[in-house]
């Protein structure tokens, strides 16, 4: 590659990134003056599970005034999100082929879907689990008062943990569309990934049964949807090559 090819991918990268940043502070400057009703409403799963007389404390003099603006960022960036996906699908393009190409606006569309569905599960089906359990499973005589800086930073957790999962059939239509593995590879790897998916429910949910099942069980089932996509949306060679053994048709 030459200096001036880096260069203008570089230069590239920068355009990319300033435009999505620029989305980012637009939706941000529109949420801001919104801040507290936004924490408001990411907390009502928390606030509802609490024993009655209970409320959420803050144990820092700043957290009050930067943790509604972290819900805030949060959620601007969660709206800026189709367009920064597509500014990162736009920057790959060119070292896409035309085949390749036609897929960036469905995957774009895909993978914004995806991640809100993920996190829509978390928040209305995850998010009251949990918590009923946490809240119910403090020793007798211990008050459950939980600090907003913390709720915030596991619920963020959470929210990334189920929007990644829900990724998993665009990765894995990616993967075969790409040649790197085939439908039949990941078939033959099912087990794997079934145990994979107890053991990162296991590793992001708290340690009761319910709450690890409900996002491993959703991962295991997402896996199987990628599978049936990739069938689907890949040609026969796709479906059935192993990488270094049959080699794709670019012209496909």
């Amino acid at each position: 590659m030459s200096s001036e090819s880096f260069l203008s991918h570089l230069l590239e990268l920068r355009s990319r990134l300033l435009r999505s940043s620029i989305a980012f502070i637009v939706v941000f400057v529109c949420l801001f003056p919104f801040a507290r009703k936004l924490y408001r409403f990411l907390a009502l799963p928390m606030i509802r599970q609490l024993p009655h007389g209970s409320e959420m404390i803050a144990t820092e003099v700043t957290t009050p005034f930067f943790v509604p603006i972290k819900v805030a960022m949060l959620a601007s960036v969660v709206v800026s999100l189709p367009y920064i996906l597509y500014q990162l699908w736009a920057f790959v393009a060119p070292g896409l082929y035309t085949h390749e190409k036609r897929l960036i606006g469905p995957l774009v569309i895909a993978s914004t879907v995806l991640f809100y569905c993920g996190m829509t599960f978390a928040y209305f089906a995850v998010f009251p689990v949990v918590f009923h359990f946490l809240a119910n499973a403090a020793p007798a005589g211990v008050a459950v008062m939980t600090d907003i800086s913390k709720y915030f930073d596991f619920v963020t957790t959470m929210f990334l943990a189920f929007g990644v999962t829900f990724e998993v059939p665009i990765i894995i239509v990616v993967l075969v569309r790409t040649g790197l593995v085939s439908v039949t590879k990941l078939r033959q790897s099912r087990p794997y990934a079934i145990v994979g998916a107890f053991v990162i429910g296991a590793i992001f949910t708290p340690p009761d049964v319910l709450s690890q099942s409900m996002l491993a069980i959703p991962l295991w089932l997402l896996f199987e949807l990628g599978i049936i996509a990739a069938s689907i949306f890949s040609s026969p060679q796709e479906t059935e090559a192993v990488q270094g053994e049959l080699p794709l048709d670019d012209n496909q």
